[in-house]
């Protein structure tokens, strides 16, 4: 299992050695949450915060936009070279054109579905991207309870199987070491986890916990 923190959770007045702290402790990306105040109502950061992460982080980065306009947010954020740029599925019309287009800049594309939105929606476009996010809580907020998305997962794994069997399923949201078994037995290849990993101390022990 791959761990990727979300600093959504991380300090901000410290973000740099936060990013530093993570990447040491064995995170194997980090995980940027891209918000644009209308798809999600909160508010991130832009691409001089994520140029100055990219710099200090040693790992990938994913980035997460949930954002309406993809193809913009793409533009800014694709030139930093990260290794993913997921987008939402609920967010986007041209599933196909947004995924060429990260792919066209090197970096490889995802999409993500919300708790909601059923896996049958992907059954398309899951030939086009490298990864699938599956949101277990919400988007919007850091700190959510997990909504458990087991059923979800493996049926998501089954149409991978079908369809594009080197695609990977990622998870986001409340993310934790009493769920983490769980996830990896349905299916899912990499975890984000925000408040779990930086919140405690011991961010080494919170991510180890994680890579079951």
């Amino acid at each position: 299992m791959l761990v990727a923190p979300s600093i959504l959770s991380a300090d901000f007045a410290n973000l740099g050695q936060e990013v530093e702290d993570i990447c040491k402790a064995g995170a194997d990306l980090v995980h940027v949450d891209v918000m644009d105040g209308r798809f999600v109502p909160n508010m991130t950061i832009g691409p001089l915060v994520v140029e100055a992460v990219s710099k200090t982080a040693s790992v990938p980065l994913d980035i997460h936009l949930m954002v309406e306009d993809n193809s913009f947010f793409v533009d800014l954020f694709a030139p930093l070279r990260p290794k993913f740029i997921t987008f939402h599925y609920e967010s986007e019309d041209h599933h196909h054109r947004i995924a060429q287009k990260i792919r066209d800049y090197g970096v490889s594309p995802g999409i993500v579905i919300n708790p909601a939105t059923p896996v049958s929606f992907l059954g398309e476009i899951v030939k086009y991207v490298d990864m699938v996010l599956v949101m277990s809580v919400n988007p919007g907020f850091g700190g959510q309870r997990f909504i458990p998305v087991f059923d979800k997962i493996r049926e998501l794994k089954e149409l991978i199987e079908t369809k594009n069997p080197d695609c990977l399923i990622e998870v986001d949201g409340g993310v934790n070491d009493s769920n983490v078994k769980a996830l990896k037995e349905s299916g899912v290849d990499i975890v984000v986890a925000g408040s779990y990993v930086f919140g405690k101390k011991d961010r080494a022990e919170a991510i180890s916990s994680l890579k079951v």
